[in-house]
């Protein structure tokens, strides 16, 4: 009889479970970016969500942003939190520390403006930011079952090679964590058009096929409504370069990632899965703002696809790199994982690849290191917002 896997994670008070212990140092504002990047730069097991909103923008998007930080600091991975205010900003910073308070995990802030300035703020939350790292130092891994599995996926940087390996990889193992009772994201709406017919097929019901027509179709407005269309942007120049001639060509290659079971629902970018199985996340095609949509979305871990080779990590997600190109394994083999070129090839199987990531994601899931993480490329990050800086 094959054996349940399971995973060591940290078990929080909410009852959600985490692959990582951090303390995450949320800035309400960009404009305190530099103090908490000097935070995080004195401290250890702490993660600066460095990102670039937070004032000057439309009420939506001011909502949108405290929304991201909120869920940020609910994420599992996260033990902690240090939100650091400049004072000014439109974040409601009140709303965000009672949010993530409410989840049991410890939380402090500090006000720049209030406390004197950039060096007093910086060694005043030095302080509470030790004080946090010693609180959850001791929190042990406990073994959980597979139920408790949230994981995002992405492709980024694809040529030819990731709609024929790398990204039937990740699908391989999102059939899999789900027939084991866990939750799978994927999003990039942008790359579904011209496929989105295809995606509907999957949906759980009419309204949820209603859903993915909506979602392509408000995304191809956006790009309508400024009288242009999507060529440059999507497809890239390096997807062109790979070999993708179309979005609709580079759509059918990304949807293969999300494996083969039914769509649960279309969830917005500030939302988390409502149940377990596969959901659609509403989100572009980047990597700074999709990486930041799953870890909001509640993801432990994040699998990516790439061609061309695309490095970026997440400040409090491991990201898994699958490689489905052997020359770019090859040439950047301290940043890819996973050698799905070997399928290129013709040496392995899509099914012994995928059984290769998910014993990865496991280890990953118990703590070792994602390359990405290993040489702390975990800094890429912002939020998707909807309206102008104003």
């Amino acid at each position: 009889m094959n054996k349940i896997p399971v995973f060591n994670g940290y078990v929080r008070q909410d009852g959600k479970v985490g692959v990582r212990n951090y303390v995450a140092i949320l800035p309400a504002v960009v404009c305190v970016n530099e103090v908490v990047e000097a935070i995080v730069a004195n401290t250890v097991m702490t993660q600066g969500i460095i990102h670039h909103q937070g004032c000057c923008q439309t009420p939506p998007d001011l909502e949108r942003t405290t929304d991201c930080l909120i869920k940020i600091g609910e994420n599992p991975n996260v033990g902690a939190v240090l939100i650091v205010s400049l004072g000014c900003e439109g974040v409601d910073t009140d709303r965000l520390e009672a949010a993530i308070r409410a989840t049991g995990k410890p939380v402090e802030r500090i006000n720049v403006q209030e406390l004197g300035g950039t060096s007093a703020a910086i060694k005043v939350g030095l302080d509470k930011a030790q004080s946090l790292i010693m609180q959850i130092a001791n929190i042990q891994r406990t073994k959980v079952d597979m139920s408790h599995f949230v994981i995002g996926i992405k492709c980024g940087a694809s040529d030819t090679t990731s709609g024929i390996a790398a990204n039937p990889v990740i699908g391989y193992v999102a059939d899999k964590v789900i027939d084991m009772g866990g939750t799978v994201m994927f999003g990039e709406t942008t790359e579904f058009i011209g496929a989105e017919h295809i995606l509907q097929r999957r949906a759980k019901n009419e309204t949820v096929a209603k859903d993915i027509t909506r979602i392509v179709t408000e995304m191809e407005n956006r790009v309508k409504a400024i009288g242009v269309d999507m060529r440059r942007g999507q497809p890239t120049p390096g997807n062109i370069k790979g070999g993708l001639s179309t979005i609709e060509e580079k759509s059918l290659g990304a949807i293969v990632k999300s494996g083969t079971k039914p769509i649960e629902g279309v969830i917005g970018y500030t939302e988390t899965p409502r149940g377990k199985g596969l959901w659609i996340k509403d989100s572009p095609g980047r990597e700074i703002e999709l990486l930041s949509g799953m870890a909001v979305g509640g993801a432990q871990i994040i699998l990516f696809s790439t061609g061309r080779g695309a490095p970026q990590g997440f400040p409090v997600v491991p990201v898994i790199k699958i490689c489905g190109n052997p020359l770019t394994y090859e040439n950047m083999k301290n940043d890819m994982d996973i050698n799905a070129g070997l399928i290129t090839l013709g040496t392995r199987s899509i099914e012994e690849v995928g059984e290769e990531t998910f014993a990865k994601l496991l280890r990953v899931a118990d703590g070792e290191t994602s390359k990405g993480e290993a040489i702390k490329y975990s800094k890429s990050m912002d939020f998707y917002m909807l309206g102008p800086v104003i």
